[in-house]
């Protein structure tokens, strides 16, 4: 235990770390219905601002993803389309749910959750 008490991590180099890790979230999520883009993707924004100017560059100067980076810093917009193409995974996913005969009260508790998700969404002004 000695040893690590002069150790003292470089926190850019912890929020570099956790930049990617979220910013690889947020391409999955990209392709995968349920797993949120932009709020990742906001985080990674966030991460790479506090530890690498070149990421956090690249990053608001990306074609798909720096747009929705900038409409939220600027007004907490949310694009239309993104809108609707959330709005439309989040149908997909309940509707596999309820196909593949998930339990009532897991599909109670996932309406639920998913209607305050989509509340969410669309009370957010539009970019």
């Amino acid at each position: 235990a000695a040893a690590f008490a002069y150790w003292k991590p470089d926190m850019r180099v912890i929020w570099l770390i956790f930049g990617l890790i979220v910013l690889g979230l947020g391409c999955l999520g990209v392709v995968l219905p349920l797993l949120p883009t932009v709020p990742f993707i906001l985080l990674a924004a966030f991460c790479f601002a506090k530890s690498s100017n070149r990421l956090h560059n690249w990053l608001l100067t990306h074609r798909l993803f720096g747009k929705m980076i900038q409409d939220w810093r600027q007004s907490g917009a949310i694009s239309t389309s993104a809108k609707k193409m959330a709005t439309l995974s989040i149908a997909l996913v309940f509707a596999i749910s309820v196909i593949t005969g998930v339990k009532p009260l897991i599909l109670t508790i996932q309406a639920a959750v998913l209607s305050c998700v989509l509340l969410f969404i669309w009370t957010r002004p539009a970019a």
